[in-house]
């Protein structure tokens, strides 16, 4: 290999382990609901869409989702925050996966594993806030590592009445 191409390598290797920063994805985009996001998680991103944004407000819709595990997974833990001009306003923590107790049907995966999900997912609720605003969310296993991390970023100016 030539001395010019070994640093061409080794610039471009630098670069993408210093890059902390992922793109912003289009989770969907109708004429009064827009929903982002992007990973927290400096070192992975991850694939997630709604076929379609007026889905949501319907008490069930569906979406996709993929992800190669880093870390293994035999509890899981989410917590999520709502963030209004800068300031958290609601947090919300649930177990998702725990010895005796899964709710998720990848619970004790291992690391390395390609986990995929394309189907219903029901947020008990059939509105979501108006406004602009930020939630936050960050899941991580029995060892406090993160697993997944996003924050989304959610523009919504729907009349529900």
């Amino acid at each position: 290999m030539k001395t010019s191409d070994a640093l061409v390598l080794i610039l471009v290797l630098l670069y993408i382990n210093t890059s902390t920063e992922w793109p912003t994805h289009t989770v969907c985009k109708e004429d009064n609901l827009e929903i982002h996001y992007k990973s927290c998680d400096p070192q992975q991103d991850f694939a997630f869409s709604i076929d379609h944004c007026s889905d949501i407000t319907t008490h069930t819709f569906n979406i996709r989702g993929a992800i190669v595990l880093r870390h293994s997974i035999k509890e899981l833990y989410v917590k999520v925050d709502l963030i209004i001009n800068g300031k958290t306003v609601l947090t919300y923590s649930e177990t998702l996966c725990e010895p005796g107790h899964s709710k998720l049907i990848f619970c004790g995966k291992k690391k390395g594993e390609h986990l995929y999900y394309e189907g219903p997912v029901t947020l008990g609720f059939k509105e979501i806030p108006q406004g602009d605003y930020t939630i936050s969310a960050k899941l991580t296993n029995e060892d406090h590592v993160t697993v997944a991390c996003a924050d989304f970023t959610v523009k919504n100016y729907l009349d529900y009445y």
